[in-house]
């Protein structure tokens, strides 16, 4: 089972330039998977002996529609499938420069879960055409001129593993397995069954997480994509389906408009809240992602009223 409690830290009056550390000890709140007029989020991360702060929050889409599922291109750059037009294409979001470009204009699809390829000038991301036909693609970063990079899984999520080894949520009837695939030899292997969309790297260690869906209750679990074995690490709370890693081996996830963290080592599936939003500002925090030094963090959120 897990548990949530407050941080009790002072609380702080909350604007676009400081968010307030988590201080309340909060009745769960459920959080609805369903991403409407969503915005995607900039946030600077500073942890210290006395805990962690959330700085500069800054929204980086700012665009009607469906703006979400955002990852770090570099420690500067953040990726994100991004309304254009009446379809979603890649942006990029130079955050030291604060400016946007486009990555893709795909005339007949969408692109979804835009991911760096590392080793490699290109971008991942999944298409999904108007004819229905959903694949993953390669866009390179500076044409953006793209290529199937597999044609037999109907991908929904993906994971770079390194630059030969991918991890999949792959779509099979009604739900998604975990699927490891070798571009080099073209093999794909099945390792889990009915599994979620929030895949990671664990820093300092050559495992994946992923979310199972076996159960009543949804659990982060870690595997090995070489050998296959498969470790479970915590609970999620209700309503949680997305989290991310930072360096130091704990693992933040949103609730509502909430950061809560967890470090698997010491805290003993107790979640507590690290971060908390005016709900009139921020709302339904979905997709997360940290930077490779945890000094930014992305996420999506529900504006109310938008």
């Amino acid at each position: 089972m897990y548990e949530i409690y407050s941080t009790g830290l002072q609380k702080k009056k909350y604007n676009y330039l400081g968010i307030l550390l988590g201080v309340i000890v909060c009745a769960y709140a459920p959080v609805s998977s369903a991403q409407t007029n969503t915005e995607v989020f900039v946030v600077a991360l500073e942890t210290n002996s006395e805990g962690m702060s959330f700085k500069a929050l800054q929204n980086i889409s700012n665009n009607p529609g469906y703006d979400n599922q955002p990852s770090f291109y570099n420690d500067n750059l953040v990726l994100f499938s991004s309304t254009r037009n009446g379809q979603t294409d890649i942006a990029a979001y130079a955050l030291n420069r604060d400016s946007l470009q486009w990555k893709s204009e795909t005339k007949n699809g969408s692109e979804y879960s835009p991911l760096k390829i590392p080793g490699k000038r290109s971008i991942s991301a999944i298409r999904l055409d108007t004819d229905g036909t959903q694949l993953l693609y390669e866009y390179n970063f500076n044409t953006g001129s793209a290529r199937v990079l597999l044609k037999d899984l109907k991908v929904g999520y993906h994971l770079w593993y390194d630059p030969d080894i991918l991890v999949s949520s792959v779509l099979v009837e009604n739900r998604m397995d975990l699927v490891v695939s070798n571009l080099k030899d073209g093999t794909n292997y099945t390792f889990q069954r009915n599994v979620g969309r929030s895949l990671h790297k664990i820093p300092n260690s050559d495992l994946i997480s992923f979310i199972s869906k076996e159960g009543d209750v949804l659990e982060i679990r870690s595997m090995n994509p070489i050998s296959g074995a498969t470790k479970t690490i915590a609970a999620l709370p209700p309503g949680v389906q997305d989290i991310c890693w930072l360096i130091n081996g704990s693992i933040l996830a949103g609730n509502d408009n909430q950061i809560i963290q967890l470090t698997p080592d010491t805290d003993h599936n107790q979640w507590k809240v690290v971060a908390e939003f005016p709900k009139t500002e921020i709302s339904k925090i979905s997709r997360i992602a940290s930077n490779n030094i945890s000094g930014k963090l992305a996420f999506a959120a529900e504006v109310p009223g938008n």
